[in-house]
C-alpha cells in the first residue's frame, strides 16, 4: 500500500476531525481524578465523541471492546477501561483516543498525571511530549520519515529513558492505520521522503526502564516487561512545504 496524499478537501476534514478529538482530550483530562475507574472514562469519551456527531474509531477495531484505551503506570498502550479498575493518587493516566469526523480518523494520546506524582514519573510525563515535538521538527518536506524516528530516541535516551520499539506510529485518513508504519527509534534507513499533503500519526510511547514490552492474557493490554512506567503522547500532523500542521492541537504550528 503506498502513502495517500490528502486533497486539500480531505485536509480540511481532517483538520475538523483533530480540532474534535483536542476538545474530548480537554475535556477528559478534567475527570481524571482519584476514585474515577478506567469505565467511567471511557463512558464519558463516548459520549463526548458522539456529542460532536463523531464515531470512535477504536471500538470494535479489530475486536477491541472500547471506545478509548486507557492504560495506568506500567500499561503502554491498549489498556481495556474496567469498573474494577479505580484510578488513585499518584497513578499515570495514558488515554489514547480516536474519531471518525465524515469519513476521516483523527488519533491522539494524551498521558495525565492523577493528583501528587513523583518527580520521575512529571520528568517521564514530559520528557514523552517533549520527544514528540523533537520529532516533527523533522515532519517536513524534504526530510526523510526516519528523520523524526531519529530525533524522537535521541532526545528519549539522553533523559535516561527508553522507547518502546514493539509498537509505532503510523499514517491516518479514511482508515485509522495507513501506511507509512513510523518507529519511535533509530533506523539503518531514512525511509521514504515526506510529501505535502501527508498524514501521520506520531506517537512515542517511552519507558522509564527498559523498552521490553509483553501482553497481557486480554490480549490487549501492552505493559513494560519490567513493571516500570510507560508514558504515550501522540498527535495527528500534516505535513506541509514549511512546518507541520499539529491538527490534534489546534493552533499548534511548529
Amino acid at each position: 500500500m503506498s502513502v495517500t496524499i490528502k486533497s486539500s478537501k480531505e485536509i480540511e476534514l481532517m483538520r475538523e476531525a483533530g480540532k474534535i478529538l483536542a476538545e474530548v482530550h480537554d475535556q477528559l483530562a478534567e475527570i481524571v481524578l482519584p476514585g474515577i475507574t478506567t469505565m467511567d472514562i471511557n463512558k464519558k469519551a463516548d459520549e463526548l465523541i458522539r456529542s460532536f456527531h463523531c464515531i470512535p474509531s477504536f471500538l470494535n477495531y479489530n475486536g477491541y471492546p472500547a471506545s478509548v484505551c486507557v492504560s495506568v503506570n506500567d500499561e503502554v498502550v491498549h489498556g481495556i477501561p474496567s469498573k474494577k479498575r479505580i484510578i488513585t493518587e499518584g497513578d499515570i493516566v495514558s488515554i489514547d483516543a480516536g474519531v471518525i469526523y465524515k469519513g476521516y480518523h483523527s488519533d491522539a494520546a494524551r498521558t495525565i498525571p492523577v493528583g501528587n506524582i513523583s518527580e520521575e514519573a512529571k520528568k517521564l510525563i514530559e520528557v514523552t511530549k517533549q520527544s514528540f515535538f523533537e520529532g516533527i521538527k523533522y515532519a517536513k518536506e524534504g526530510y526523510h520519515l526516519h528523520d523524526i524516528s531519529a530525533a524522537i530516541e535521541d532526545y528519549v535516551v539522553a533523559h535516561g529513558f527508553s522507547c518502546v520499539r514493539d509498537l509505532v506510529g503510523h499514517g491516518i485518513g479514511t482508515q485509522l492505520h495507513e501506511e507509512p508504519q513510523i518507529p519511535n527509534f533509530r533506523q539503518k534507513r531514512r525511509g521514504i521522503k515526506l510529501q505535502a499533503g501527508m498524514t501521520l500519526a506520531i506517537e512515542p510511547m517511552v519507558n522509564i526502564g527498559g523498552y521490553d514490552v509483553c501482553w497481557l492474557d486480554d490480549d490487549w493490554t501492552v505493559v513494560t516487561e519490567d513493571g516500570t512506567l510507560s508514558a504515550h503522547y501522540e498527535n495527528t500532523i500534516l505535513i506541509t512545504t514549511g512546518d507541520p500542521e499539529v491538527l490534534s492541537l489546534p493552533n499548534c504550528n511548529h
